[in-house]
C-alpha cells in the first residue's frame, strides 16, 4: 500500500480551515492544532498545493494576533478563546503567553516563511525566566499550569530558536532533567515519575539542544550506562506489530513512534528500529478519507498525522519505487523539515546566524 499523501494532506487542510467535531474540545490549544496541520502539510511539500497565498497570509496574520505583552513578558496565548472579541486591554491573568504555543507558533510561522520582524526576542527572553521555577522546572504560564519536562524541552527549544539562553537558568534545568530519570532507562513526567516515551524525547533532545556550561559539558549529559540503559529501553518499546509503545507493556500507539524513535535518532541509535515494521504500522493506521490514527481501525486526528509522518521523515524505510513514501529529512531535535528549521535558524534570532 501506498502512502496517501493526497488524503493526509487534505484532512489537515479541512482541520485547519475549521475544527472537526471531534476536536472541538483541545481550541484551547489551537495553535498546536494548527502546528501539527501546517507540519503535516510541510513535511508533504503541500502547503502551496493545499493553500492560497491569502490564505497564508491569513494565517499569519493570526499567529501574531496571538503574541501578546504583558508583566511577565512576551510570547503566544493558544488563541483568543477566553477574550471577548471586541477587548483591547492588557490580557488578564487568563489569557497569558503559553510556553507550548509559543514554540508550536514560531514553528508554524517558520513554516509560513514569515520574516519575524515583529517578534519582540526580549520579551520572550523574560516570558521564558517567568515560567522557570526555583527546582529548574518550566511551568506551562507564568502564573503556573502544568509542569513537567515536556513544558522544560519547550523552554529549551525557544531559546535555541531565539540562540539566547540568557533567560533561563541552563544548569538548574539540567539538574531537574536527571531527577526524572528512571531506573528502566527513560523519563518520567517528574521526578519519580514512570518512564514514559514522549517525556524521554524531551529530556534527551533538551539534553542535546542546550549549550555547555562549565558544570554541564554536552559531552558527557547522554554518556555511559545510562544511554546504555536508554536506548535499551526504548528499543523494548518497538511491539511485534511495529509500533512503538510508551510506557512498559502497554499496547503500541502511533505517537509514540515519533516519541520513541526520534530519540534513539537523537541517541545515533536509529538503526536498532526495525524500520519496515514501523512502516507497516503506521500504514495501517491510515484512514481511507485521510488522515493518520493512533492505531489501526481508529478515528484519524492531526496530532497522530503529523507524528506520524515526522518520524517517517526521520527513520525512512526501502520501499523501492514507490515514491509516495519518500520524505524530506526532518530535525528531530526541532521536530521541524531542515529547510523549516534553516529558515528559523536564519529569521528567529536577534542576530541571524548561518544555517
Amino acid at each position: 500500500m501506498s502512502l496517501s499523501r493526497k488524503g493526509h494532506a487534505s484532512h489537515s487542510r479541512r482541520c485547519l480551515i475549521g475544527l472537526p467535531f471531534s476536536q472541538v474540545d483541545i481550541d484551547s490549544s489551537r495553535i498546536a492544532l494548527a502546528f501539527y496541520c501546517l507540519g503535516t502539510l510541510d513535511i508533504l511539500n503541500s502547503i502551496e498545493d493545499q493553500s492560497s497565498e491569502l490564505d497564508r497570509e491569513t494565517w499569519r496574520e493570526w499567529l501574531w494576533e496571538q503574541h501578546i505583552s504583558g508583566v511577565y513578558g512576551t510570547g503566544f496565548r493558544p488563541s483568543p478563546y477566553v477574550t471577548p472579541e471586541d477587548y483591547k486591554g492588557e490580557p488578564s491573568e487568563y489569557d497569558l503567553p503559553h510556553l507550548v504555543m509559543t514554540y508550536t507558533a514560531l514553528l508554524c510561522l517558520a513554516i509560513l516563511r514569515d520574516d519575524f520582524s515583529q517578534l519582540d526576542r526580549p520579551g520572550i527572553l523574560r516570558f521564558l525566566g517567568a515560567c522557570q521555577r526555583e527546582d529548574g522546572s518550566f511551568s506551562a504560564l507564568p502564573n503556573g499550569g502544568e509542569s513537567d519536562l515536556r513544558m522544560l524541552y519547550c523552554a529549551f527549544a525557544i531559546s535555541d530558536f531565539l540562540d539566547d539562553w540568557s533567560g533561563i537558568d541552563v544548569d538548574a534545568a539540567i539538574a531537574y532533567i536527571q531527577t526524572c530519570y528512571s531506573y528502566e532507562g527513560g523519563y518520567g513526567q517528574t521526578p519519580s515519575g514512570e518512564a514514559l516515551g514522549g517525556t524521554s524525547y524531551c529530556a534527551i533532545a533538551s539534553l542535546q539542544l542546550a549549550p555547555d556550561t562549565p558544570s554541564s559539558p554536552r559531552a558527557g549529559r547522554l554518556s555511559g550506562a545510562q544511554r546504555s540503559r536508554t536506548i535499551r529501553w526504548l528499543v523494548q518499546n518497538q511491539t511485534a506489530e511495529g509500533g512503538f509503545c510508551g510506557r512498559t507493556c502497554k499496547l503500541a500507539d502511533a505517537c509514540y513512534c515519533f516519541w520513541c524513535g526520534a530519540a534513539l535518532s537523537i541517541l545515533g541509535a536509529g538503526d536498532l528500529v526495525d524500520k519496515r515494521a514501523l512502516a507497516d504500522f503506521l500504514e495501517k493506521c491510515q484512514f481511507k478519507y485521510g488522515g493518520l490514527s493512533k492505531a489501526p481501525g481508529e478515528r484519524p486526528d492531526p496530532y497522530h498525522t503529523y507524528l506520524s509522518l515526522a518520524i517517517l521523515a526521520i527513520l525512512p524505510s526501502d520501499h523501492g519505487d514507490d515514491e509516495s513514501w519518500k520524505l524530506p529529512r526532518l530535525d528531530a531535535l526541532w521536530n521541524a523539515t531542515e529547510e523549516t528549521a534553516a529558515w528559523a535558524r536564519e529569521h528567529i534570532p536577534a542576530k541571524s546566524r548561518a544555517s
